[in-house]
């Protein structure tokens, strides 16, 4: 689907650790539409995706070193106009009604960071609308980098999802910074911060993993950055952390998949800092 020429144009400025240019892509990937799916999701089931972003460029406040859609390379481009998004969910759920299929989640992902989307509150009422009309069982899941909870439209929007799935990823600023790479503008306890206003009503993922960027490493495993991230989740108390580990194609070809059982390992470590909070793993 084209994107309108009324989309809105958004520019940040990163730095970033890591060149580009210098790490090829092992197997990531754009997505093409507006909506994608339903594809089945370790996370949530049987999930419709919906992206806001350019469907052949990523936007994002981050530059992830396992981001399954690669580096980010740009930061200018324009978002789906509301129009087109909401033309596009509701064919799309229009069909899978007819055609009998379910969705047990309608999740923002894409191409990026969603709440970038200048709109984004409004996007989040129209998906409620629709998904009210069509798929009344289905969820709404937003996969977030928490960077932008500082905008009081998309935290309020947050608030009326069924499922606000934010990123924390390092206990230490330091291995934050080497997995995320942010905006300069951008610190790990500003991320904790904003992550308590939700008052324990959101979900934590966690991505565990192993490997080198540049001459340093990588591992978000260790004991020392798993009670930094412990004592973090203390302070947000969410109701549910979700640990999981490389399972797609990363651009630093230098990452290791952590096993399961220190997985195991480390829920067991982190449970005893939120104790009545679930913890899965995929």
């Amino acid at each position: 689907m084209v994107l309108s020429n009324s989309s809105t144009t958004v520019t940040q400025n990163l730095t970033s650790s890591t060149n580009n240019s210098t790490h090829p892509s092992m197997g990531t990937f754009l997505f093409d539409k507006i909506i994608f799916g339903p594809i089945y999701s370790r996370r949530l089931g049987q999930s419709l995706g919906l992206n806001l972003l350019p469907t052949g460029l990523k936007i994002c406040t981050f530059n992830c070193v396992y981001c399954e859609c690669g580096w980010t390379e740009t930061n200018k481009g324009e978002f789906v106009s509301t129009t087109d998004y909401e033309s596009a969910l509701e064919l799309k759920l229009a069909q899978m009604v007819e055609n009998g299929e379910i969705a047990d989640a309608l999740t923002f992902a894409g191409n990026g960071e969603p709440t970038l989307h200048p709109h984004f509150g409004e996007i989040i009422d129209i998906t409620i609308k629709l998904r009210d009309k069509y798929m009344s069982k289905g969820q709404i899941a937003v996969l977030s980098n928490s960077t932008t909870l500082d905008r009081s439209d998309v935290f309020d929007a947050l608030l009326k999802v069924d499922q606000a799935i934010m990123k924390l990823d390092a206990g230490s600023e330091h291995m934050f910074r080497l997995i995320n790479q942010p905006n300069s503008s951008i610190t790990l306890n500003k991320i904790v911060q904003q992550l308590k206003r939700f008052n324990g009503n959101l979900i934590v993922q966690t991505l565990l993993l192993k490997g080198i960027v540049g001459e340093e490493i990588i591992d978000n495993t260790t004991t020392d950055e798993l009670q930094l991230l412990g004592e973090h989740l203390q302070l947000i108390h969410p109701h549910t952390l979700m640990l999981y580990s490389i399972a797609r194609g990363t651009p630093l070809e230098t990452l290791s998949k952590v096993e399961q059982q220190e997985l195991e390992e480390a829920k067991t470590f982190l449970q005893k800092f939120i104790p009545e909070s679930k913890i899965q793993i995929y």
